[in-house]
């Protein structure tokens, strides 16, 4: 995981504070999967692996957050021209960051939300598209790597006020996906690397 995520920055030990770089809470990465185990690594591993390039900026952008587009800018002065700030008002503003999250712990928090999603019988609709003939755990990595790079975008969308509103955030886009299966003909369709060899689009 490291190597995909990292490859120009060795990892120094198996516990290290760089660990923290891509997203763990702490210098030992193992403590955070005590909710999802290996299904948890496995799912980041093959995100990383497969989806390297949409991985990597996902990561950096969960470092380095930014707003979607210049549209909220606008609208903010459009409600509140500048003759209605002060100056200080406008420099805080202008400055302002959105919020961004742990990389790994919101990817074991997605395997968590994915998984509920099979369990509870949700993902059949969307696994007799894709997979008709028998869904495999390779199908499933694969609608991971789809929640992932769509909760990244929706995340972005909801413009958080700060990472205490990660399970209001989450909560939402759980309801938005499973309004999407209940479409008898849906299937979570990847646009990237991950689904080419799985599904025709």
């Amino acid at each position: 995981l490291w190597k995909c995520l990292k490859p120009n920055s060795p990892l120094k030990a198996r516990i290290s504070k760089q660990w923290c770089e891509i997203g763990f809470q702490g210098d030992d990465p193992k403590t955070d999967f005590r909710g999802m185990g290996l299904l948890g690594l496995y799912n980041l591993v093959y995100f990383a692996e497969r989806d390297t390039e949409i991985a990597l900026q996902v990561l950096s952008d969960s470092l380095h957050p930014k707003y979607s587009n210049t549209w909220q800018y606008l609208d903010f002065i459009f409600f509140f021209p500048l003759s209605q700030l002060s100056k200080a008002e406008w420099e805080k503003k202008k400055f302002d960051k959105a919020i961004g999250y742990s990389f790994a712990i919101v990817g074991i928090n997605i395997t968590d939300l994915a998984y509920n999603l099979l369990v509870s019988g949700a993902l059949k609709t969307h696994f007799y598209n894709v997979a008709p003939e028998a869904p495999t755990l390779t199908h499933f990595q694969q609608t991971f790597c789809y929640l992932m790079h769509e909760f990244h975008k929706f995340w972005i969308e909801e413009d958080p006020l700060d990472i205490m509103e990660f399970n209001r955030v989450r909560e939402k886009f759980h309801k938005q996906i499973l309004k999407q299966l209940q479409n008898p003909e849906m299937a979570l369709c990847p646009h990237f690397a991950a689904s080419e060899s799985l599904i025709n689009m």
